[in-house]
């Protein structure tokens, strides 16, 4: 069993594509955290560590389990902008609904409202697109 596991992760992360997983957790923890202080204030972030933590934590899991499933890091996601952007983005919607129903639970605060679906859909999106854009860029 280990193998088949090893043999799908290795299929669906390229090394090649490590530097799109660290742009794209800190372009999600980045848009999540400007919505944290939007809410609550910047002294939030110092005040309530934890929950901000919290606030940030369910989306993080829906990124690690989805993303390499639909192939936001594989060998194609690493060659140019126009297969990354779209891996990302169609990996950050099932991730973003992950999120969500994590905050829907009694584990974490927060709620799942019609309003921060869409919001945390859009602004994940975003920060997925404009974080590839960016490394393809650098990368030139």
């Amino acid at each position: 069993m280990a193998h088949s596991e090893e043999s799908f992760l290795t299929r669906r992360i390229d090394p090649g594509a490590y530097p799109l997983v660290i742009g794209d957790i800190l372009g999600i923890s980045a848009v999540l955290t400007l919505g944290v202080i939007f809410h609550n204030g910047i002294e939030y972030l110092s005040v309530a560590p934890i929950e901000w933590g919290l606030t940030v934590l369910p989306f993080l899991i829906g990124w690690v389990v989805i993303s390499p499933l639909i192939g936001a890091y594989s060998a194609g996601a690493a060659e140019s902008a126009k297969a990354a952007i779209p891996l990302g983005v169609r990996a950050w919607i099932p991730a973003a609904i992950v999120g969500v129903t994590l905050r829907a639970t009694p584990l974490f605060e927060g709620g799942a409202g019609l309003t921060f679906v869409v919001v945390a859909l859009t602004t994940g999106a975003v920060a997925v697109t404009v974080m590839r854009w960016l490394f393809f860029l650098i990368r030139r």
